[in-house]
């Protein structure tokens, strides 16, 4: 039974929210529950706790170690990247680990002792938990690469022999429950709140739905802690709270967007140009691919509306309307959009892309260079992009 065929129940409000089983891109799964409303679902991320990393035996002639050693003003901020320790040969098998690095700051570097070709680099950063729940332990002959976009977009900046400081104990955050408000229980659930027991097997998923009963999103939520009572809204109904729910959750920047999306596929373009780019970024995460079939379509002329195309997400929200129209995308990033010229269930070349307002994006965008492109700004490579796959672009 597909969600939508779900969302019915005889009451003066509406089922706003399905809790699956099963992964979030699934189209169907076991019910566990209908709900009205989900509070506290919408949450700031949680700054991971900052660590102070030795980067060991970084080569000198890698593009991290020349960046933060070489010229006149070393690069000290790296931003935002991803360190990840795989086996070096990956028939020996092992465990993968992969740690996220935010607002990475360089403290100090200094020769590898007894290797000259080597250098080692301590770094401040947050540190996000590894997912794998592995504890210590790393693949046999460990691969560590570290990958900051700020260097290199489309692969790793660097590596090194080893990292002291990763497994050194961090404060926890504290945990933000959400509560399931107005929820019609399914058999499983009302068996795991009689007896809450560690649960194993497939994930859960809450989907939000809008009017017409289609699932706009949905995400992951844990249920290894649960509590339940009756519901505010009365009648046989009963409010759920998961004290610990899980990261994987939208921002509040993402409310007001949900709430254009609960009547359903917005008809009307433009209607994400009043939001910031945490919202349009959120709007762009609730679009589809399509309406094309397979094999797609090509030919023709298509307008893009370039006034608001101010942000990445805005250009890739203008570029969707303009090919597919509102709700849909046409990529949700420059890989995905290679993707979508290269074929598929969209508009494919040969066709015709005028954009209307373009120096508003060349303007805006300028900031945004891609150094692994030869310096070319975000606009600049898309521009490139349709082109290199046979998209005629005419800018005014």
């Amino acid at each position: 039974m597909r969600p939508e065929e779900r969302a019915g129940w005889e009451r003066d409000f509406p089922v706003r929210y399905l809790l699956l089983q099963g992964e979030v891109g699934e189209e169907e799964g076991v019910l566990w529950g209908r709900c009205a409303e989900a509070e506290g679902l919408f949450a700031p991320p949680s700054p991971p706790p900052r660590a102070v990393l030795t980067l060991r035996g970084c080569p000198r002639g890698s593009l991290l170690a020349r960046a933060v050693a070489g010229g006149a003003e070393p690069v000290r901020l790296l931003g935002d990247g991803m360190l990840s320790i795989e086996p070096a040969n990956p028939s020996d098998g092992g465990p993968s680990r992969y740690w996220d690095l935010e607002d990475t700051a360089v403290l100090a570097r200094w020769p590898t002792p007894g290797d000259p070709g080597r250098v080692d680099i301590v770094v401040g950063t947050g540190l996000g938990e590894d997912d794998h729940g592995s504890g210590e332990r790393l693949p046999p002959g460990p691969r560590f690469d570290l990958w900051f976009p700020s260097l290199r977009e489309d692969g790793p900046s660097g590596s090194c022999r080893s990292v002291d400081g990763l497994f050194a104990p961090r404060p926890q955050h504290p945990t933000r429950p959400v509560h399931l408000i107005g929820c019609e229980p399914a058999e499983p659930l009302r068996a795991l709140l009689r007896r809450p027991l560690p649960r194993a097997g497939d994930p859960l998923t809450l989907r939000r739905l809008d009017r017409h009963g289609r699932t706009m999103a949905g995400y992951r939520l844990g249920l290894h802690a649960v509590a339940a009572r009756p519901s505010v809204l009365g009648g046989a109904l009963i409010d759920v709270t998961l004290t610990d729910p899980g990261h994987d959750r939208p921002t509040p920047a993402a409310r007001p967007v949900w709430e254009v999306w609960s009547d359903g596929v917005p008809a009307r373009p433009g209607q994400w140009a009043r939001f910031d780019a945490a919202g349009r970024s959120a709007w762009l995460d609730l679009t589809r691919t399509g309406p094309y079939g397979p094999g797609g379509r090509s030919g023709g002329t298509y307008h893009l509306d370039g006034e608001h195309a101010t942000d990445r997400a805005g250009l890739l929200l203008a570029l969707g309307e303009a090919l597919l129209g509102p709700g849909a995308n046409y990529g949700t990033c420059l890989d995905s959009l290679a993707d979508c010229l290269n074929g598929g269930p969209s508009v494919v070349p040969p066709f015709t892309l005028v954009w209307h307002r373009a120096e508003t994006a060349r303007r805006a965008l300028a900031g945004r260079v891609l150094h692994h492109c030869g310096g070319l700004s975000y606009f600049e490579k898309t521009v490139d992009l349709l082109r290199e796959y046979g998209v005629t672009v005419v800018l005014r």
